[in-house]
């Protein structure tokens, strides 16, 4: 993914899909589309707690990515570029 929207929370009172589901939000308000993808810190993943459950926006699905590039509380969401064959 070479465009994203980056967001920050670091609210302790909410959970990570909270969280993820409002930066897909504020993408779709942002370009128009839904993203597809969310990159978030690895260790915030490992640490989530209540535990991940399946983000959705719009009633589509997110696919979380654990990165290590990724700074705690931030959370990059976009649409993941197809490679073709």
């Amino acid at each position: 993914m070479q465009v994203g929207l980056l967001w920050f929370d670091s609210d302790p009172q909410r959970g990570v899909t909270a969280k993820i589901e409002d930066a897909a939000r504020r993408y779709r308000e942002k370009f128009g589309q839904l993203p597809d993808t969310c990159y978030v810190n690895s260790a915030t993943l490992n640490t989530a707690v209540p535990p991940l459950v399946s983000p959705q926006v719009s009633g589509r699905l997110l696919r979380v990515v654990p990165a290590a590039n990724i700074l705690p509380h931030h959370f990059w969401v976009g649409v993941e570029e197809r490679r073709e064959a």
